[in-house]
């Protein structure tokens, strides 16, 4: 039972990338949410099957005491409907975190995850470059690209969190299927992101791309040389590609910083900073941000921190930050390469958060889960874990061993 639930959570990782780009109609949802109902109607008997669960770490109990905390919201909430309908939703994505660490035991499989998020990550960026060659798109004014039924700026930061973990894969696999499925993400990513014309999400592929190349060129130098000569040719060959209104619009990122107003992201701060001081402590209740500033019902937060402090107020703000304390906590206690990879995608993810509500996002939940399994193996498996992610051609044949599944 445990091995179905196993193959089940691969399967759920692999999904959540594009989970939005297939859905099943309004019974069933999108792909993700219907693989991790059944990911999780079969972990339940498989765990009481076994007869043990393994004992949480701080991260899991931190995300317990914010979902209950957000729970409670619904006693007070502005909108309780709302914050019940929510509920369901959070219980859905923080649930990730659990199933991660109670049914991956081993480095092999922490890696089995990495593969199966990058292998996501790439079907969400054919979808979007294949949404850029449909002959409608090409013929029209279009400048912004995404798959089907994805926000270009969500997805955009979603594509920005596989770079470091495909570059980790570039330089800890030894089988070059998978090598090459994690090289050929770099490039076919960033010309996904570049579709979107997100200017966030932009940004936050210049610094994952940064951090991955840095990571690239670890045991590597001579790939220093190659990037560099490889450079024009790549940008000669996206600007004859990309449409030219897409770059224009990724030219205004230094115009916005410059007027201030962020996209008038600015004055929906400000709408939320003046929600939170009405009630800073208990917050208005889950998913009521729109109810609290008296925003149009298409609008966010647009900021992480900000939608947590209105929602659940000074308390879930202060348990959000927290769980974030946790993951970094766990990445220092990884090693070399994985601990570089992991922190890029950390930053990454921070950027994103700034710009935009990432807590409600099943990717979150996801990165957390591998920052939380990738601290615990640190600590029970440190040799098998670096044999692991140690670059692939100083790999021992005695080390792969020791991590194959």
């Amino acid at each position: 039972m445990r091995r179905i639930c196993w193959l089940l959570l691969l399967l759920f990782a692999f999904a959540i990338p594009w989970e939005y780009s297939l859905d099943l109609g309004e019974q069933l949802g999108n792909i993700a949410r219907v693989v991790g109902l059944l990911l999780l109607l079969t972990a339940i008997p498989a765990v009481l099957q076994s007869g043990r669960l393994r004992a949480p770490g701080s991260m899991l109990w931190l995300i317990l005491a914010l979902y209950l905390w957000l729970c409670c919201s619904y006693f007070w909430s502005i909108e309780p409907l709302g914050t019940l309908d929510r509920m369901r939703g959070f219980f859905q994505e923080m649930m990730i975190v659990w199933l991660v660490w109670e049914f991956a035991e081993s480095p092999g499989d922490l890696r089995a995850l990495l593969r199966a998020t990058v292998a996501g990550s790439w079907v969400l960026a054919a979808l979007t470059v294949a949404s850029f060659a449909t002959t409608e798109a090409t013929v029209s004014d279009q400048i912004r690209f995404a798959a089907n039924g994805q926000d270009p700026n969500d997805l955009a930061r979603f594509l920005d969190l596989g770079f470091p973990l495909a570059a980790l894969l570039v330089n800890s696999e030894s089988r070059g299927p998978w090598r090459l499925l994690a090289a050929g993400y770099l490039p076919v990513g960033f010309v996904a992101v570049l579709l979107t014309a997100s200017r966030g999400g932009f940004l936050a592929a210049l610094a994952a791309l940064a951090g991955s190349g840095i990571l690239l060129v670890i045991g590597h130098p001579k790939r220093l040389l190659a990037g560099a000569l490889a450079l024009p040719p790549a940008a000669a060959a996206l600007w004859i590609m990309v449409p030219h209104g897409t770059i224009e619009r990724l030219a205004t990122i230094n115009e916005q910083l410059q007027r201030g107003d962020l996209n008038e992201r600015m004055n929906i701060w400000q709408a939320g900073w003046h929600a939170f001081v009405r009630a800073p402590f208990f917050g208005t209740g889950a998913d009521t941000f729109v109810s609290a500033t008296g925003l149009a019902p298409v609008d966010t937060a647009h900021n992480t921190a900000l939608s947590i402090a209105v929602s659940g107020g000074v308390v879930a703000l202060f348990l959000a930050t927290a769980i974030v304390g946790s993951a970094v906590w766990s990445i220092t206690r990884t090693r070399g390469p994985l601990r570089w990879a992991l922190a890029t995608a950390l930053l990454v993810w921070f950027i994103a958060s700034l710009v935009s509500t990432v807590e409600v996002s099943r990717t979150t939940w996801l990165l957390l889960a591998l920052f939380a399994l990738a601290g615990r193996l640190a600590v029970e498996q440190p040799e098998e874990l670096a044999a692991c992610f140690s670059v692939a051609d100083r790999t021992s044949q005695t080390g792969q061993a020791l991590v194959n599944r």
